[in-house]
């Protein structure tokens, strides 16, 4: 029966939730927007066979510490929550809000990064589509978090998702858990530049995008693609919840591409 360790790491001024069970070369999984680590349930226990997997709820999400606006760096957190598990270098990798962090940490301590996986990624200095910002303007204009929420988990963002009865659940489960703070407000989180700096990227890169996500993920996976020279390979009929939707796929090329870049 595999162990799973769970735990709250104080760092940073803040508290951090987090799951870790077996062994071998680190790897650290960082959860989209309105999500948590339970987006990684069909991930988890399989990587767990080959990999040392850590997944955690990053600030102002799931069970960490709720947000207060305090000026801070996610790749920071990640980095603390790192060395709070003896961990120096890890594969780092991330599912849309989770992808732009894993680019930023790349980016910001290349020294500790094994290699990056960007999935279905957002990127930090990226310039949204007009259709993206207006919908997320009307998040805003609700001023009610429930209100957003439920404009959010009806996103075309979502509609392979939810094409799935099981997956929708399951993702209906997360937003409903979830505070709705950061689809109304800024929670102090530093914004990163890696839009600019993709070239700087110079370990192994993976870029996963399902065939059906937006156009907005479509432009970002082709720029992070060029500019970090990185392995891109699109899942077909799956869309921005790739490794919900569609998890054996995707945990055949996460381990494929982890097992041709080990130690």
């Amino acid at each position: 029966m595999m162990t799973v360790e769970r735990g709250r790491a104080a760092v940073n001024g803040t508290q951090l939730y987090y799951e870790a069970a077996g062994s071998g070369e680190p790897l650290i999984m960082a959860h989209g927007l309105s999500l948590d680590t339970r987006m990684w349930d069909a991930q988890f226990a399989v990587f767990a066979q080959r990999y040392r997997v850590v997944c955690y709820d990053v600030r102002g999400y799931g069970r960490s510490a709720p947000p207060d606006d305090a000026p801070y760096s996610r790749p920071d957190d990640q980095m603390a929550l790192m060395a709070h598990l003896g961990i120096a270098r890890a594969h780092v990798l991330g599912l849309s809000m989770g992808g732009m962090l894993a680019v930023d940490f790349a980016l910001e301590y290349p020294q500790a990064t094994h290699t990056l996986i960007a999935v279905d990624s957002a990127l930090s200095g990226y310039r949204w589509s007009d259709d993206w910002r207006a919908r997320w303007q009307a998040m805003e204009a609700t001023g009610d978090a429930e209100a957003a929420k439920r404009l959010w988990l009806a996103h075309p963002l979502f509609a392979p998702a939810n094409a799935q009865p099981a997956v929708a659940a399951a993702l209906a489960q997360m937003v409903a858990d979830y505070s709705g703070y950061h689809l109304l407000r800024d929670d102090g989180a530093r914004a990163g530049h890696a839009f600019r700096r993709l070239e700087e990227l110079q370990m192994p890169v993976l870029v996963v995008l399902g065939e059906r996500d937006l156009p907005d993920f479509h432009t970002i996976a082709d720029r992070l693609a060029v500019r970090a020279h990185a392995r891109a390979v699109v899942i077909p009929g799956a869309g921005h919840m790739s490794p919900m939707e569609a998890p054996d796929a995707f945990n055949r090329i996460v381990l494929e591409f982890l097992a041709a870049h080990a130690d």
